[in-house]
């Protein structure tokens, strides 16, 4: 068992060493001579080398033929080579023979291409000398044509392009030199031409004439003023650099004529601008032309006069504009007082609008502004105007009392004028309710109490005190106590409509029977028409305290003058005791809410007048006191002294 076991070893070792490489065989051989049985690896290593010489002598014996073969065929191979040789050798002198003569070739050639080059460099050079020599004559025929201006042109062609391309000849220096002396000769022989056109007033008629789509855009004026100033001062080069060749008052008659047609273009084209930004820009570039102009020497006071009727339209114009913007923020108002949770947002609204309330101050945050987004906006919007109106009068040389002159006038038209107009469409609007019509009383007070504050800011920016003789007044702060008194009238408007509304709901049985012995119930609807009283007059608590009492007053008179007016209907033909006696209870309903104080301010039972007239009416019929009420009729005392006898008399018939 040991020796198969060896045997095996020894044969995994021979696998080993010729699978192995030689650097690494040393382990193997070791783990030989190790063991006891080496002479026996030594005999298996004997027989694998026996092994491996045969292999290898029968592999030299199969390829033996093959490499006779090829020693043979090299045998061959030199032989050729030493023909090729000579054959290349013999190639080489033929190659040499003929090269000589291509060599003269190329010596010919080389000599070709120098006289190519200097061919082309002498073309290119009368390239550049041929144009002078044109130039040069085409400028002997303009001046013998008299065409002076294209002479100008050719010269400076010739002097500045033609001649530094030409290069240094000599005929080039002496046309430079000459320069000097045709430019001079055609000056003098212009100038002496220039006495003969006087056409220069046709030319100026071409200059005045402006474009038909100039008032487009600032660029057709900024044309139309570059000619005319480019027009004029060459008439003032004329007149300063030139002897007898033109004189004052033949410039200063064409600047007259001139001043005359652009003033009139100038009014028509402006006209039909709607945009403030171009007229604004529009009057800039009129104040540098005309400062231009003036540096020159002529006058051009009559230019600023037109800047000021041009101011009308300008301020025309931002009305229009502003009247859209106006209707924008009431468009876009919510009506309802603006809540503040933070300090920053509290500051973001005082800056815009100057609030002062103490009361306010102190309240602790969240809380709620008095007014709308409606106020600080239209505030913000007024100072907006004053500014666009500020940059039309700048450098017009106006004083600061005319600068706040014009710009008070403004303001003053904005507030009377725009603004009112979009108050009156705001609260005049069909789906405008009390709420709104509150909020809108509320806003314009604060913006009347805020006037004072317009007119510093008017000072501030004018340098004229309020209070100065001369200044004027700030008129058009009326708008807001106007609009106010609007939207108070359009309260009692929408709070009788809206107690008609309830009334219409009356149904009373006028053939009732009397009532029993309890305490009748007022009826449904006006106990509806109460709690909306209520509910109203609650948010009444923001209006100054005579509004409020007004339309508390014209309520309850409303409701009094109604339900008369339903016992005197004439399609009511009877009454029955018990018909009075619910209208009795309904009435006492009425009289409940006017004790209850639903508006402060009223002293007593002011409020309770006005259902007096048909309290003594229902007292009259319910107690039938008529021997009292006849008894006493015509005296001051009079029980019944607020029942008309005609009233009583209808009443009594039904």
């Amino acid at each position: 068992m040991a020796s198969v076991e060896t045997a095996a070893e020894h044969e995994r070792i021979l696998r080993e060493i010729e699978s192995t490489d030689t650097n690494c065989i040393g382990p193997t051989l070791r783990s030989v001579y190790d063991g006891q049985e080496h002479g026996l690896f030594m005999e298996k290593l004997d027989v694998r080398i026996r092994n491996h010489d045969r292999e290898i002598e029968k592999m030299c014996n199969h390829h033996f033929q093959g490499f006779v073969d090829s020693i043979t065929e090299l045998l061959k191979v030199r032989g050729e080579a030493q023909k090729l040789k000579s054959q290349v050798t013999e190639t080489n002198g033929r190659l040499q023979d003929d090269g000589k003569e291509l060599m003269g070739s190329m010596e010919e050639l080389q000599k070709c291409r120098v006289q190519q080059r200097n061919i082309a460099s002498t073309i290119d050079k009368l390239s550049h000398c041929l144009p002078v020599l044109e130039m040069y004559s085409r400028l002997q025929e303009q001046m013998r044509a008299k065409r002076y201006y294209p002479a100008l042109r050719t010269l400076e062609l010739l002097e500045h392009t033609c001649l530094p391309r030409a290069g240094q000849y000599r005929f080039c220096s002496i046309m430079a030199e000459n320069i000097p002396m045709l430019r001079t000769q055609i000056r003098d022989t212009a100038m002496t031409v220039y006495l003969s056109l006087k056409q220069r007033r046709k030319q100026a008629r071409l200059v005045l004439q402006p474009h038909s789509n100039m008032h487009e855009t600032l660029e057709g004026y900024r044309r139309y003023f570059n000619q005319i100033v480019g027009f004029f001062v060459v008439e003032d080069h004329v007149l300063h650099t030139t002897q007898g060749l033109v004189n004052r008052a033949y410039v200063e008659e064409l600047w007259e004529l001139a001043l005359s047609k652009l003033i009139a273009a100038l009014r028509t084209h402006s006209s039909y601008c709607d945009n403030p930004d171009l007229v604004l820009d529009l009057k800039n570039l009129i104040v540098l032309f005309a400062d231009t102009l003036q540096g020159y020497g002529f006058p051009v006071s009559q230019l600023f006069d037109m800047l000021l009727e041009m101011r009308e339209q300008y301020g025309e114009i931002l009305l229009k504009r502003w009247n859209v913007t106006f209707r924008q923020v009431l468009d876009q108002d919510n009506f309802s007082p603006i809540p503040v949770s933070t300090e920053e947002e509290y500051k973001h609204y005082t800056a815009q609008f100057p609030l002062q309330d103490p009361e306010l101050d102190k309240l602790p945050f969240p809380k709620k502004l008095p007014f709308s987004e409606f106020v600080p906006k239209v505030y913000c919007q007024l100072k907006e105007f004053i500014y666009a109106c500020l940059k039309y009068s700048e450098d017009l040389h106006l004083s600061s009392t005319e600068v706040d002159d014009m710009i008070r006038k403004s303001t003053n038209l904005l507030l009377t004028r725009t603004l009112s107009h979009c108050l009156q469409y705001a609260i005049k609007k069909k789906n405008v309710g009390l709420a709104e019509l509150v909020q809108v009383i509320i806003n314009t007070t604060h913006l009347e109490q805020s006037c004072h504050f317009l007119e510093e800011f008017i000072s501030n920016i004018t340098n004229v005190p309020p209070d100065s003789a001369n200044a004027t007044k700030l008129y058009g702060t009326s708008t807001f106590k106007d609009a106010r008194h609007a939207a108070e009238a359009e309260i009692y408007t929408n709070l009788n409509a809206k107690i008609d509304q309830f009334l219409q709901l009356a149904n009373y049985d006028w053939m009732a029977a009397a009532p029993g012995g309890g305490a009748l119930e007022a009826s449904d609807y006006l106990v509806d028409l109460i709690a909306f009283l209520k509910s109203t007059f609650s948010v009444f608590t923001n209006l100054p305290g005579k509004v409020a009492q007004t339309a508390c007053m014209s309520a309850c008179k409303h409701i009094s003058t109604s339900l008369t007016e339903l016992l005197l209907d004439p399609e009511v033909r009877q009454i029955s005791i018990g018909a009075l006696h619910q209208l009795n209870a309904d009435v006492q309903e009425c009289e409940g809410f006017a004790r209850a104080g639903p508006v402060a301010g009223f002293q007593g039972d002011t409020l309770l007048l006005a259902f007096s007239d048909l309290r003594q009416l229902l007292e009259l019929f319910t107690q039938w006191d008529w021997s009292a009420y006849l008894a006493d009729y015509g005296k001051p005392s009079c029980k019944y002294l607020r029942v008309n006898p005609h009233t009583a008399l209808v009443l009594l018939e039904k």
